[in-house]
Parts: C-alpha cells; structure tokens; sequence
C-alpha cells in the first residue's frame, strides 16, 4: 500500500474514533486551552479532565486520568502536558497498552507514531509555543502506524509488560 493510500486509510479511521482525552498541570495548562480549539475545528470530541488554571497542582494527578482512560480503552488516544513533558511521560508509560511519546517537534511526533504506534502525546508547555505545538499535534493526528517490522517491537513490549505484571 502507498504511503499516500495509507494515510486515506487513516484519517478514515480517525473520523471514526473522533474523540480525543486531553489533561494538564498548571504548567500546561495555557498550552491545553490553546490545543482544544484546534482539535474542535478539526471535529474532535474533547474530554478535558484538567487542570482548570495556573494554580499549582500536581502533574501525576491529571496524567493518571489521561493514561487510564487511554489503557483501559475509553479513549483510542490522549494528550498530556506538564512543564518539560518528562515527568507526564513517566505517568503515562506506567500503564498497559500506553506508549506515550514526548514530542518537542513535528519529526519526533511523526516517528512517535510510525515506528512505536504512540496513543499519547505528551508535550512540554514550557519548551513548546502554540503554533508548534498545533503542527506537532496535526502530524502526531495524520501520520498512521507503519507495522511490519515496528509491530514486531510493540508485540515484544506488549510480552514486558505482561511478564512484569505476572511477576508482580
């Protein structure tokens, strides 16, 4: 299949799951309010667990709601904003079935979800201004899962987490 056929492909399937779970920490929370037009434009459902304002929280909070609901299945894919990104990808990776990708430019949004099939996006609202976090976030939306080769590593993922969920 053509690249050009694949991605037909795959926006079908996103006007298909048009619903998107979107959370912050204070430090994202400018970011998030910026990104949710944008993705309502674009006809997404977005479900924000929060935060409300810049007044100080913390990031786990909001970053459990956003991974959960993405590995239990409500939600094909999330978006979750902290300062830097790193401690809501620490969140994220810590649940089944989430591969949550920092991204802090359209490449690495791109790669996120052709090589490792990324369900969350996680973003720096510190590192990251609107307009680029909107061209990351549409790239991250447009570009599908490769397979092949790619599929084998998540399949071997998939068998970590289980083994280590076992051994627990």
């Amino acid at each position: 299949m053509t690249e050009k056929a694949k991605l037909h492909v795959h926006k079908a399937k996103l006007n298909v799951h048009k619903k998107i779970i979107i959370g912050s920490d204070h430090a994202g929370f400018s970011l998030k309010e910026a990104l949710k037009p944008f993705l309502e434009g674009i006809g997404f459902s977005v479900t924000d667990v929060g935060t409300g304002s810049e007044a100080a929280v913390d990031y786990p909070d909001f970053g459990k709601q956003v991974a959960g609901a993405v590995s239990s299945g409500l939600f094909d894919r999330g978006i979750m904003i902290c300062g830097s990104g790193i401690g809501m990808s620490i969140v994220a990776n810590r649940f089944p079935k989430v591969r949550g990708a920092l991204s802090l430019d359209e490449e690495t949004a791109r790669l996120s979800r052709l090589h490792n099939d990324s369900n969350v996006l996680v973003l720096a609202g510190r590192k990251t201004e609107p307009e680029t976090a909107v061209a990351i976030l549409k790239t991250w939306l447009e570009t599908p899962f490769e397979g092949g080769r790619h599929q084998t590593r998540l399949d071997k993922i998939t068998n970590i987490e289980k083994e280590e969920t076992a051994r627990r």
